[in-house]
């Protein structure tokens, strides 16, 4: 009995996402390792936190795919990318990665909304919000890092920063 109720254009936009989630889970991890053997613990904790959110994400839309009768495909991720420079282009970079999903996320809430696929929508709005919370968050960290690191004294700042990082909201 065929109990497939996501269209094929719909799985292969999934399974493409669920393949996407696993990359950005590989950025996260790149890039929380290179503070964490560059003294900054609290920003490593941080992208630590965040990897393990997107490895979450990726479960999700596998789960997803295999309960809507279709068939969630493991595929290879690419390499992360080289570590950046500094704090700020760490910062600017992952923003880049969350925009980019954020355009690949709308994709699939455009095609579900074409094709009427309405619990794919509601699906999808999980992760439009999710979207909009961490552009907002990255978007506030890249705020207070260009307000620390106007006045660097000892790079005070930068560790007080650091300090708050570890308990920022994941």
């Amino acid at each position: 009995m065929n109990t497939k109720r996501i269209s094929d254009k719909m799985e292969k936009l999934l399974n493409t996402q669920m393949t996407r989630e696993a990359y950005q889970a590989q950025v996260y991890l790149s890039y929380a390792s290179w503070p964490g053997v560059n003294s900054f613990s609290g920003i490593a904790t941080f992208l630590y936190g965040h990897m393990h959110e997107e490895r979450e994400h990726m479960f999700k839309i596998l789960k997803y795919i295999n309960d809507r009768g279709g068939s969630a495909k493991i595929e290879a991720i690419d390499a992360a990318p080289a570590n950046p420079k500094d704090i700020g282009d760490c910062l600017a970079k992952i923003l880049k990665h969350e925009i980019n999903n954020s355009k690949e996320i709308d994709k699939i809430v455009n095609l579900a909304h074409e094709e009427k696929d309405w619990a794919t929508f509601n699906f999808g709005q999980y992760f439009v919000t999710e979207q909009i919370e961490e552009e907002t968050l990255i978007n506030g960290i890249i705020d207070k890092y260009n307000l620390t690191s106007t006045e660097i004294k000892g790079n005070t700042n930068l560790y007080e920063m650091d300090k708050d990082l570890t308990n920022a909201s994941q």
